[in-house]
């Protein structure tokens, strides 16, 4: 085995997200919902250093705590480019995990995404944007956001994307993400019967106007007692929300300095982040240095 990039601290960031709403429109059937988000990135990323092999194999040197290998969504992603591509070469992968797991902020897409992006330059392969998408569909709905890189309006089961500064732009909001102690599984979310699933469909205009809801919280707080908690405590300091099914909630605030009085105040039992949020994924910056 040789390695072909070994420059020390070159990582590929992989950004966490969050949903400013989510609308469930139904279920298709293929069990499959409709939904309605509108994705942000913030600042709060994965480290995802990556050597070139030439003998051809996927190892991962460190990842996701619990998660084995073969079930990474890294080591998953890099075999699905490779079988879509007919590549010949390998990667030796190295995930240093900030995004908590189960938490709604997409840690584990984004690490896909990121992976599909590096791995593309980094093999020389020159695919478009929109192919690479594709492949990281088949891995998770959450994963074409990621490769794209811009703040978006999604539709369909979040494939669906259309460029859009949230209504902070430019000034790119702060934020105070909020993580109890807990995993939340969205596949049981979405498959508890008391989900709401039709929603009627909105606008954009109409999402800027209203800013929307999300429509897994109510069954969240229900099954999750600690994130109902959570969201609790943070709306005693301004209007709070869930992300995605979450574990995590979050809430604008207006400075940093505001978002630091408040976490000097957080509870024990949650964590917290205090974050920027971003229109545009670090990730585009560092494949442009390639």
């Amino acid at each position: 085995m040789s390695t072909l990039e070994t420059a020390p601290g070159a990582a590929w960031p992989a950004p966490a997200k969050l949903n400013l709403f989510l609308h469930i429109l139904g279920r298709r059937a293929d069990g499959y919902h409709e939904l309605q988000t509108c994705f942000q990135f913030v600042d709060l990323c994965d480290d995802i250093h990556i050597q070139v092999r030439e003998d051809g194999e996927i190892h991962r040197a460190r990842g996701a705590a619990g998660v084995a290998e073969e079930s990474d969504l890294c080591v998953r992603a890099a075999h699905a480019l490779k079988s879509a591509t007919g590549c010949a070469l390998g990667a030796d992968i190295d995930v240093v995990k900030r995004i908590p797991m189960g938490a709604g902020l997409g840690g584990g897409s984004s690490d896909a995404a990121t992976c599909l992006v590096a791995l593309n330059r980094l093999w020389g392969l020159d695919r478009p944007l929109p192919e690479l998408a594709a492949i990281g569909l088949k891995l998770g709905a959450d994963v074409p956001v990621f490769v794209h890189g811009r703040a978006a309006w999604a539709e369909g089961v979040g494939e669906k994307l259309w460029p859009l500064y949230p209504p902070e732009a430019p000034a790119e909001a702060n934020y105070l993400i909020i993580k109890p102690n807990v995993f939340v599984s969205t596949a049981d979310v979405f498959r508890d019967p008391e989900l709401t699933r039709n929603s009627p469909a909105i606008t954009i205009h109409g999402f800027l106007a209203s800013g929307g809801r999300n429509d897994c919280l109510g069954v969240v707080r229900r099954r999750y007692p600690e994130v109902a908690r959570a969201l609790d405590w943070l709306s005693s300091f301004g209007p709070a929300r869930l992300t995605g099914t979450g574990a995590c909630v979050f809430a604008n605030v207006e400075t940093m300095d505001r978002g630091r009085e408040i976490v000097r105040m957080l509870p024990a039992a949650f964590d917290g982040f205090l974050v920027r949020g971003l229109n545009d994924s670090p990730l585009l910056e560092r494949s442009s240095t390639v």
